[in-house]
């Protein structure tokens, strides 16, 4: 059976795939820069998307509830997906010591390989 739980779960797990191949082509393409800038890229965009699937298991996690509970968990994900990449970035740039620049374009190029992965799954659902 169909539901719109599984639907969504499929497709954060489709994100959560098309990021991985996505901060590892950019830490590749980051590595004739130097193995540091690499790793930041990597940093960077693996903070997305692992708040990207900590957001999906409070999300949609909670199985069937009311809209009020449904909106709680999605805010209370999306908060979460946050917290964790302002955290890594923090961390990347201020303990670690890693160049800023190469960690956002990881950060963007996880958030743009997402926002492909929701859009082409959306019209696969069609």
């Amino acid at each position: 059976m169909l539901t719109s739980v599984a639907a969504g779960r499929r497709l954060a797990q489709r994100a959560i795939v098309w990021q991985a191949v996505a901060i590892a082509v950019t830490a590749l393409a980051f590595l004739a820069k130097g193995a540091v800038w690499a790793l930041a890229a990597l940093v960077g965009g693996a903070a997305i998307a692992i708040g990207g699937w900590l957001s999906s298991v409070v999300a949609l996690g909670g199985g069937v509830n009311p809209s009020g509970g449904a909106l709680a968990r999605l805010l209370a994900g999306v908060a979460l997906k946050w917290v964790v990449v302002l955290a890594a970035l923090w961390l990347g740039v201020g303990a670690m010591g890693l160049p800023p620049v190469p960690m956002l374009a990881g950060v963007v190029v996880a958030l743009f390989a997402q926002l492909i992965a929701m859009a082409s799954g959306h019209a696969q659902n069609r």
